[in-house]
């Protein structure tokens, strides 16, 4: 069975700009490949630790999958993990926590808690 959540991580203009627009279009790496890049809560701490190594100032959005609806694509990516796709701008209205990225004492990702 698939998460009914997703998550966003994103740099703090990123961040500004989706709560300042509503939506946000993609990082451009999103924009590069025709989708918004997600991850379930298992991939996310993969995803940071491999594409925003020594990055300051990032936040997660947690994404409620099923306010997308058909916009989302399971694909595979990644040593062939299914990674849920946006072929659509992200909305605002689809976050339903985001925060400042912060890890456990173990080193993973923990969900955001503020919304």
């Amino acid at each position: 069975m698939r998460p009914a959540t997703a998550f966003k991580v994103l740099t703090n203009a990123q961040m500004t700009a989706l709560e300042h627009d509503g939506s946000f279009a993609g990082a451009p790496v999103d924009l590069a490949d025709g989708y918004v890049h997600l991850s379930t809560f298992e991939q996310l701490t993969e995803t940071v630790d491999k594409h925003f190594a020594g990055q300051d100032n990032l936040h997660v959005a947690e994404v409620d999958l099923e306010a997308l609806g058909d916009a989302v694509k399971w694909e595979e990516s990644r040593g062939g993990q299914l990674f849920p796709h946006l072929y659509a701008p992200l909305p605002l209205d689809a976050v339903i926590a985001y925060g400042p990225l912060h890890r456990d004492d173990t080193g993973r990702v923990k969900r955001p808690v503020t919304g």
